[in-house]
């Protein structure tokens, strides 16, 4: 800097404004949700750069200790707002729609998954949002509500009441889905099983024959293709 003629008090100041456009950036990703989650990609990243760059030892490099942050609340409860950057958690409605934007990313991400069952979820925070903004409900207890709609959005399996045998989330997305139906469900999922062969997406005629197998069970057309899309979006399968 000195050297571009800059005086060391300009520089200072420089030096300062950049750290704090750097945490503006930060923390305006994070309370929109408009943000690209690398902790899938950090160990090969760390990998390659101890391995040919010859780095010092790992860093944590993840603001939230490699958890995003609905799962913090769902680890740490209402304790979580206190990882967020003091710019956010100075102030309570920073903070609420930090949480709100973050789960709504997580409800439409997992949406296609189980439509029923992240729609109803949606429902749920639009009604907590409306509440909020009406200031029908204090700061504490909207808090403890947002924690409890996190859990459930994460860990649907603990949120309802599903009968035993739906013991994988590809079953109880299909038993969501199908108006409750714990025989229909458990015959379309083995059915699935039975049928689909390996690379079965993106293949046409795999597709078709997974999709042949679910209208054995289905009468409508529609109800055929809105459950095979859901199959096609289950890890399971």
């Amino acid at each position: 800097m000195a050297e571009a003629g800059y005086t060391t008090t300009e520089t200072e100041i420089i030096k300062q404004e950049v750290k704090h456009y750097e945490q503006v950036r930060a923390e305006v990703k994070l309370a929109s949700g408009d943000y690209i989650d690398l902790k899938a990609y950090e160990p090969a990243m760390r990998h390659l750069i101890d391995t040919y760059i010859g780095a010092e030892e790992s860093e944590i490099i993840s603001a939230f200790d490699d958890m995003t942050l609905i799962q913090l609340i769902v680890e740490r409860g209402a304790n979580a707002v206190e990882a967020l950057p003091k710019g956010i958690k100075q102030n309570q409605e920073a903070v609420a729609e930090t949480i709100e934007n973050n789960l709504r990313k997580v409800i439409i991400d997992q949406q296609p998954t189980n439509p029923k069952y992240f729609d109803k979820m949606s429902t749920l925070l639009n009604e907590l949002i409306q509440a909020r903004k009406a200031a029908s409900q204090d700061y504490k207890a909207y808090l403890q509500k947002i924690v409890e709609l996190s859990k459930q959005v994460a860990q649907p399996s603990r949120s309802s009441q599903y009968p035993q045998s739906l013991n994988s989330p590809a079953k109880r997305a299909l038993y969501d889905n199908l108006n409750q139906d714990e025989a229909l469900a458990l015959a379309i999922n083995d059915t699935i099983r039975q049928t689909k062969k390996d690379g079965w997406r993106g293949n046409k005629i795999k597709e078709r024959e997974v999709k042949n197998a679910i209208k054995k069970y289905l009468d409508s057309p529609e109800d055929c293709d809105r459950i095979f899309e859901i199959v096609k979006s289950q890890s399971e399968y």
